[in-house]
């Protein structure tokens, strides 16, 4: 199987407990398992991250940058979504 032919993979790593998992890059792979082991090999050469994701590109669904205002405008019409809209008790300390 030639490179073009094999499936794009988006690697994500943690490199902390507690931490959320981020985008590295990507690699190109026969399959996960194959995908796994290169995404370690090539982003985490150092020891740098705890665990890895591989996901296969044709998997992730992203909107498009021009739709922006659609998507994300009804938001700022609700404002009790803010957290400004709420009182804190003073139990509760600092967020």
């Amino acid at each position: 199987m030639t490179e073009k032919k094999m499936p794009l993979w988006e690697v994500f790593i943690r490199s902390r407990n507690g931490l959320a998992h981020q985008h590295c890059g990507s690699i190109h792979a026969p399959d996960a398992e194959m995908a796994l082991i290169a995404a370690r090999d090539v982003y985490t050469r150092r020891g740098e991250g705890l665990s890895i994701w591989v996901v296969p590109s044709a998997a992730i669904v992203a909107s498009d940058p021009a739709d922006k205002d659609m998507l994300f405008e009804p938001t700022a019409s609700k404002v009790y979504r803010h957290p400004t809209f709420y009182e804190i008790p003073d139990e509760v300390g600092h967020m």
